[in-house]
């Protein structure tokens, strides 16, 4: 009777285990595709992905006296063929060199609140040099607000030939004097990293990137003063788009 009682019991305490094993062996083989086929793929195309000049890339710009600028937030990879294409595909206009006639002009239209979408920027300098190129959109009816970027060309290349082009986009809200010289200058908007995500989605509405990846704590300092005494804030997150060429399938950048 005892034995005959106790045959369930085994039965169920079997099939318990097996139901057991069953589980560990589906999550182990659900862990494997997991792991396989979605995460060490996107680990592996970010890796990748990442320029070799981000490994000594600078952080802030500074300006011709040393004073420090506006924070590099958004890099680009591509050739400088492609980034003009991509930034006036995206709405972006290029600024006009600094030049006593800009300058000039900047300052009228500024005064008369007249439109100058190629209004120049000031210099700043990253890796010795000033800005290679400089790109804007307008808001309002004068130069004294805009969105604007400048861009500095890396000496490194990646496998495929392709610079490395790092950034500051930042918003100018209004012309003043600065707070460390006094010259007549724009001040920017402390939310400099709206700025970066506006430039990165314009190109990416204009099908522009072919991917875009973020390093993560980029910055360490998440707070600071531009050479005109503004302040700035950020997450420390940089933004790389990578250029589309024509044709190329492109990504949602999520």
């Amino acid at each position: 009777m005892n034995a005959e009682a106790n045959t369930p019991i085994r039965s169920w305490s079997r099939y318990r285990v097996i139901r057991n094993a069953l589980r560990v062996f589906i999550g182990a083989l659900i862990g494997y595709f997991l792991v396989a086929y979605l995460i060490m793929p996107a680990v592996w195309q970010r890796t990748a992905a990442r320029h070799p000049a981000l490994d000594d890339a600078p952080r802030i710009s500074h300006t011709k006296n040393g004073i420090p600028g506006d924070p590099l937030n958004v890099g680009l990879v591509g050739s400088e063929r492609d980034l003009v294409r991509a930034l006036a595909a995206a709405n972006w206009q290029p600024a006009d060199p600094v030049t006593f006639a800009s300058c000039a002009r900047i300052a009228r239209t500024t005064a008369f609140r007249r439109p100058y979408e190629n209004a120049p920027v000031s210099p700043l300098f990253v890796w010795s040099r000033k800005q290679d190129m400089a790109f804007e959109q307008s808001v309002g009816h004068d130069p004294s607000r805009r969105h604007h970027v400048r861009f500095w060309r890396s000496e490194t290349l990646d496998d495929q030939g392709r610079p490395f082009w790092i950034g500051g986009a930042t918003y100018d809200r209004k012309v003043g004097l600065s707070n460390t010289t006094l010259q007549i200058t724009h001040h920017i908007a402390a939310d400099v990293d709206t700025e970066r995500d506006k430039m990165i989605q314009d190109l990416h509405e204009a099908g522009c990137l072919q991917n875009t990846y973020w390093v993560e704590a980029f910055h360490k300092v998440l707070e600071g003063r531009n050479g005109g005494g503004d302040r700035y804030h950020t997450d420390g997150k940089l933004a790389v788009g990578v250029i589309a060429l024509p044709g190329e399938v492109t990504t949602n950048g999520e």
